[in-house]
């Protein structure tokens, strides 16, 4: 049996987990940065690096301690490596040198979106390759097929903003505060989803990938011209965001035949009702739906351990250089617009 330390700081999550190869979640802990970054509206790349900083060592002392266990009874140690904001990513990859440098354990440097694609398995142990992935979080929109460990094809992408994004700038909007996908989730239950008529971008082009920058625009219109409430925004919005990925998803199932299941993962994964329509569309292919627990679903150093555990064996070096953008197919054609998300 092997146990992995895994840690996360790719955004405004300090976490560290120990995870085991019979998909046991020994110990983990988060230190959330919402309190810093709620009077921005959103993530300050420097506040975030700071607190990564003073917070990581003793976060990673005290999940050991959680699980009674010492740095010598890990098999390996796992850190994101990007993609992300630099300045996290490196304050978790160092940490993560030094603990492998001290202890003699193997590194393994973790691609942030791995861990997402993966983390279905961990909760899951009967997902079996290749499933269709639907990767939806602040700063990522896309769907791969995920073939095997390491094997990643990239059928879309957005071309401009990622739908969590798009989440949090209506949550802004609106007035609604940060974290802004829960208080938009929140707020749509008490309003009407077919109230405002909103733009569903792409819907109906046949082009497979996505585009959210012209609906956070259109909020941003009705909201200024006061007639209709923050609720039935919301409600709209959501609606309007969950036709269009599920458009998108339809048009992925469609291209490929191979696919065992469809599954959600990253940040938006935690929205309810995106998952329910999801869940619809994947019995509409005869697919079984698969969607980690919530907590799996925003980041946290539980996925980053058990895409280590899925890598036990290999290492990386200890010069692994942090990545603020590392596409999981570096292969996939370049699409129109920003396509830096890719």
């Amino acid at each position: 049996m092997g146990i992995v330390l895994g840690i996360e700081s790719s955004c405004d999550e300090t976490a560290a987990a120990l995870v085991d190869s019979e998909r046991r979640i020994l110990a983990q802990r988060i230190a959330s940065q919402d309190e810093a970054h709620r009077p921005y509206g959103g993530v300050v790349p420097e506040i975030a690096a700071r607190a990564h900083a003073e917070r990581i060592a003793p976060l990673v002392e005290a999940t050991l301690a959680d699980a009674g266990m010492a740095l010598d009874d890990v098999d390996a140690i796992a850190a994101t490596a990007g993609p992300g904001l630099i300045g996290g990513v490196m304050v978790g990859l160092v940490t993560a040198k030094a603990l492998a440098m001290a202890s003699g354990k193997p590194l393994i440097a973790v691609n942030h979106l791995e861990g997402h694609a993966l983390s279905p398995r961990l909760a899951d142990a009967t997902l079996a390759y290749p499933y269709l992935l639907l990767l939806v979080s602040g700063g990522h929109c896309q769907v791969l097929l995920v073939e095997a460990l390491g094997r990643y094809r990239r059928l879309a992408t957005t071309i401009d903003d990622a739908l969590g994004e798009a989440f949090d700038k209506t949550a802004k909007i609106l007035g609604l505060g940060y974290p802004g996908g829960p208080a938009v989730e929140r707020l749509a239950r008490e309003g009407n989803p077919r109230a405002v008529p909103l733009p569903r971008p792409l819907v109906g082009s046949g082009e497979p990938h996505f585009s959210f920058a012209g609906l956070k625009s259109a909020v941003l219109r009705a909201h200024q011209a006061g007639t209709h409430s923050a609720a039935d925004l919301a409600a709209s919005f959501q609606q309007a965001a969950i036709d269009c990925v599920v458009d998108r998803t339809r048009i992925a199932l469609s291209a490929v035949s191979s696919a065992t299941a469809l599954v959600v993962a990253g940040g938006v994964a935690a929205n309810q009702a995106m998952r329910a329509a999801l869940e619809q569309l994947a019995a509409e292919f005869g697919l079984p739906f698969v969607a980690p627990p919530l907590a799996l679903c925003t980041d946290n150093a539980a996925m980053i351990a058990w895409a280590g555990v899925e890598r036990l064996g290999q290492s990386d070096p200890l010069d692994f250089a942090a990545r603020p953008r590392w596409p999981l197919d570096p292969d996939a054609q370049p699409v129109r617009g920003a396509g830096v998300k890719a």
